[in-house]
């Protein structure tokens, strides 16, 4: 390629080079080798038919023609790069990110991935709504939500953030010490269970368990009712009652003997968290770099 065809050639290297002093100096700035710095040089010297630099064991100088294109050239390569940056900057994660997650997402999602992203992205400003109501994203002017696939709606566009659920039937030590051990569901009826009231609806939760690949539900009794699902473990785990929960809920308070799963053989297996957002709403920057993230730190705490 001729030079006028390719006014731009060897052009990065003279310009690394005459700042930095040195063609190896330059090769690390560039990310190349200093035989490539010296060959690009050589070539654009070559094509302008004149030396740009007096060569020494230890530094290179510029020649009078060196310090007169240097003088034309450094301002423009500042301008593109100025420009460049400007352009990239557009597209780079910035604003207010705001998003409506369950309680359950809190420690699960939420906590390992909002710090990750401020390291990551610190122009993107973020907004958590922790509730478990379901939401209008855009009658609450959210950009993204958390929820339970079942509970996303079929015109949204969904990203698994977790393992599918398994629910369970949990209680402490010391409640089953004390009231005995639930062998099948019908055996609730003389226990005490914790119940979870659907802030949107109002209505109670009612156990869902499976038996021979047939569904079915079951209204336990209980004097302890709450919208709150960490409020909820609490009881549980201070032995007021049994309760029912997602298994990625209590994983650390299975782990630690707080809580035991009863029923284990008549739960069901649901669709795990998910992160969902309208369609149009995807090509966000800020929101592409939460969900990049997410995936990449929730699958690297598996």
């Amino acid at each position: 390629m001729s030079l006028r065809r390719d006014p731009f050639f060897g052009l990065p290297a003279f310009l690394a080079a005459a700042a930095a002093g040195s063609f190896t100096a330059a090769a690390a700035r560039l990310g190349v080798s200093p035989a490539a710095v010296s060959q690009a040089v050589k070539s654009l010297e070559e094509k302008l038919g004149t030396p740009l630099f007096i060569r020494t064991t230890r530094r290179v100088g510029l020649t009078e023609a060196g310090a007169a294109l240097l003088a034309r050239t450094a301002p423009a390569a500042a301008e593109i790069i100025a420009a460049v940056e400007d352009v990239a900057s557009v597209h780079e994660p910035s604003g207010l990110l705001r998003l409506t997650v369950p309680r359950m997402a809190v420690p699960l999602v939420m906590e390992p991935v909002v710090p990750a992203l401020r390291r990551e992205y610190p122009r993107v400003a973020v907004e958590v709504a922790v509730e478990d109501a379901t939401i209008d994203l855009s009658a609450r002017s959210f950009d993204a939500g958390i929820r339970i696939g079942e509970y996303v709606e079929r015109d949204m566009v969904a990203v698994r953030l977790s393992r599918d659920i398994t629910w369970a039937v949990v209680a402490s030590p010391a409640y089953l010490a004390a009231r005995g051990r639930p062998e099948a569901p019908q055996d609730l009826a003389g226990h005490e269970a914790i119940r979870y009231r659907f802030p949107n609806s109002g209505a109670l939760y009612r156990w869902e368990f499976e038996r021979d690949g047939r569904s079915f539900s079951v209204d336990p009794p209980g004097s302890l009712i709450v919208n709150d699902g960490a409020l909820l473990v609490s009881w549980a785990r201070a032995g007021l009652g049994l309760a029912y929960v997602a298994d990625i809920a209590v994983e650390a308070e299975l782990r630690a003997g707080q809580l035991i799963r009863v029923l284990e053989q008549f739960l069901p297996t649901t669709p795990g968290l998910f992160l969902y957002f309208p369609r149009r709403a995807q090509a966000q920057p800020k929101l592409r770099a939460f969900i990049d993230l997410a995936r990449q730190v929730l699958r690297a705490g598996r």
